[in-house]
């Protein structure tokens, strides 16, 4: 949740990185607005094919998985979050604004949103609300398939030595867990095609 002291922080600290070189204001910026609306639209546009790949059976069928049950919900979190990344890109490109260093790139675009967007009252705090949650589901999952991985590999050694009954928990927790990618990956989408929605709308009064 974006918090009166979070605010308080960001309006200190785009100024210093004004100071520093780490963002640009410059109108020259503006002619990066292609590149990023973009690249927003392909990412949403590959979230909403995945998301419907990976929960239609007839149009698998279409496809030559190595597994039957794929399914690619991580990913489509991802690409919902690079939409609103890359529009977010769009909104400060569009009044000139850049933000130039790579280090904590994701965080300081959002900063530079609520400094040049949500301050000046250009954007409502739920659009940015929605933008910093995905922001968060996306690195939260990826960190969270990184330890799935890890302990499906030991649930594999511990049904070869103890049998079928700890294979049948196994497979119940990943099943579990697909639902709970499936849920988040729809609401991420739909955030992100609001978020692209509701920027498209921004700018046309920039």
């Amino acid at each position: 949740m974006l918090d009166e002291k979070q605010v308080k922080i960001i309006e200190r600290n785009i100024p210093l990185l004004l100071n520093e070189g780490e963002i640009s204001k410059d109108k020259k910026n503006e002619n990066l607005l292609s590149f990023y609306l973009e690249n927003s639209l392909l990412s949403l546009n590959t979230a909403k094919i995945l998301n419907k790949l990976s929960s239609d059976t007839l149009l698998k069928a279409n496809f030559e998985f190595i597994d039957d049950d794929f399914e690619s919900y991580l990913w489509v979190i991802n690409s919902s979050y690079y939409s609103m990344f890359y529009m977010a890109g769009a909104l400060l490109s569009k009044a000139g604004i850049k933000v130039k260093s790579e280090i904590g790139v994701h965080r300081k675009t959002f900063e530079a949103l609520v400094y040049y967007f949500y301050l000046t009252k250009r954007i409502a705090k739920h659009y940015l609300e929605e933008f910093e949650a995905v922001q968060k589901e996306s690195h939260e999952i990826m960190s969270t398939e990184e330890q799935l991985a890890a302990m499906q590999e030991k649930a594999k050694e511990i049904i070869s030595r103890y049998g079928y009954e700890m294979g049948k928990r196994a497979s119940f927790t990943y099943n579990t867990g697909k639902i709970a990618k499936s849920d988040k990956a729809l609401t991420s989408l739909n955030r992100a095609i609001e978020f692209y929605n509701e920027s498209l709308r921004i700018m046309d009064g920039l």
